[in-house]
């Protein structure tokens, strides 16, 4: 939610008004704040914050802060520190001239819940279903596809659901028949963007190679990131990843990886991904040797950084997978690479050479097998894996046959 009220409200935070519309800012936050806690994943309490209109960025909170009562800054405080923000804001705070990398608001950001409620001077503590419906209307009235109003609206739902056990609010107002509404009509199965091996050797090809405006550790990041999606990562993962989750284990370096849920696996590295690693770390300022090894650097230090020494964002990811597809001259899949599309790359190349599905289930962090399976299903398949072959050959035999 932008913190900055509406031109015609004060800011007084004693009436009311630091957050329109809003009767106590302090306990709506600390609540909202131990909901996001429930998330194990640094990267889906930021998804779901996002999602809300909240202030996810150093920038947004800065001004937040600016404000003189001390129960509100240690309430935010701990609402940045859920959002693995503290430190980045510390440095903020104490160096307030400092370059700070430009922000990319949504397309719909006015239109999230609470940026919305403030707008109209709601309270979204008593937020009726007939205002979640009007909200709805907006969305849908802005352009929104079904797609992304569904999305809010279940973020929405589940944020209340918290809220009426924590006694905030009596009922969930976004509790509503989805169906009904549209956002759920049945929609034709999509077949998963299968990569064959020569494209994702293409892909790391051009992340090598020098491109405009890319400078050498840029390029050698974006190797390492490719090669560390060809372990199975998810895009939220790899994003969360730290120095400490570098480790060896049985003799060989592995990563510490959070999955869905906070559920924690150990991910093996490739000689590919080690090396990898290791020309870009070779390549920052602070490298403290030629090989892959765990970093001293105290805290949450991220192991993937961008230009400006800040974690990498998924939308940053997404955007660099896309213009290497371009680089890499792959132009039909430019407009449809995204993350999972090498992820599922790992699960089919691993499956179709021979590994045990109970294996590639654990590799990549599915809750249940049948989730592996079905990826490897819907996948665009092998020619190895089609009949076509037999029932061909089958019927030329017969037509050579025939007089």
């Amino acid at each position: 939610m932008d913190p900055r009220p509406l031109p015609a409200r004060t800011t007084d935070l004693a009436e009311g008004t630091l957050w329109p519309g809003v009767g106590d800012p302090i306990r709506l936050l600390t609540e909202i704040t131990a909901w996001l806690r429930s998330y194990g994943a640094t990267s889906t309490r930021r998804t779901y914050a996002e999602g809300l209109g909240l202030p996810t960025s150093v920038t947004d909170l800065r001004d937040w802060l600016s404000r003189a009562d001390h129960t509100w800054v240690r309430v935010l405080r701990a609402y940045a520190d859920t959002l693995d923000l503290t430190a980045a804001l510390h440095a903020d705070l104490t160096d307030p001239e400092r370059n700070r990398p430009p922000t990319r608001p949504g397309r719909f950001r006015p239109l999230h819940w609470l940026r919305w409620c403030a707008s109209t001077g709601l309270d979204p503590v008593t937020a009726s279903s007939i205002d979640v419906l009007t909200w709805q209307d907006a969305l849908r009235a802005a352009g929104a596809a079904p797609a992304t109003r569904t999305r809010m609206l279940a973020t929405v739902r589940t944020l209340y659901q918290h809220l009426a056990a924590a006694g905030l609010v009596t009922a969930n107002p976004a509790d509503l028949d989805r169906r009904r509404l549209g956002l759920r009509d049945p929609q034709p199965a999509k077949t998963i963007l299968t990569l064959t091996p020569a494209e994702v050797a293409a892909l790391l090809n051009a992340a090598a190679r020098p491109r405009p405006g890319a400078s050498p550790r840029d390029r050698l990041r974006a190797r390492a990131v490719v090669a560390l999606f060809t372990l199975g990562l998810r895009v939220s993962e790899l994003c969360d990843l730290d120095h400490p989750d570098l480790h060896t284990t049985r003799g060989r370096r592995a990563l510490r990886v959070t999955g869905k849920g906070g559920k924690i696996r150990t991910v093996y590295l490739t000689d590919l991904a080690e090396s990898a690693l290791t020309d870009y770390f070779d390549a920052l300022p602070t490298a403290p040797t030629t090989t892959v090894t765990r970093s001293t650097v105290a805290g949450r230090a991220p192991l993937l950084i961008t230009r400006t020494g800040t974690r990498c964002d998924r939308r940053d990811i997404w955007s660099l997978l896309r213009r290497l597809a371009t680089a890499a001259d792959l132009h039909e899949l430019a407009g449809a690479m995204h993350p999972h599309a090498l992820r599922h790359f790992y699960v089919t190349t691993a499956m179709e050479q021979g590994a045990h599905i109970t294996d590639v289930q654990s590799d990549v962090g599915h809750a249940r097998v049948d989730t592996t399976q079905r990826v490897y299903n819907h996948a665009t398949r092998d020619p190895s894996r089609t009949a076509a072959t037999h029932v061909g050959d089958t019927l030329t035999r017969h037509l050579e046959q025939t007089p």
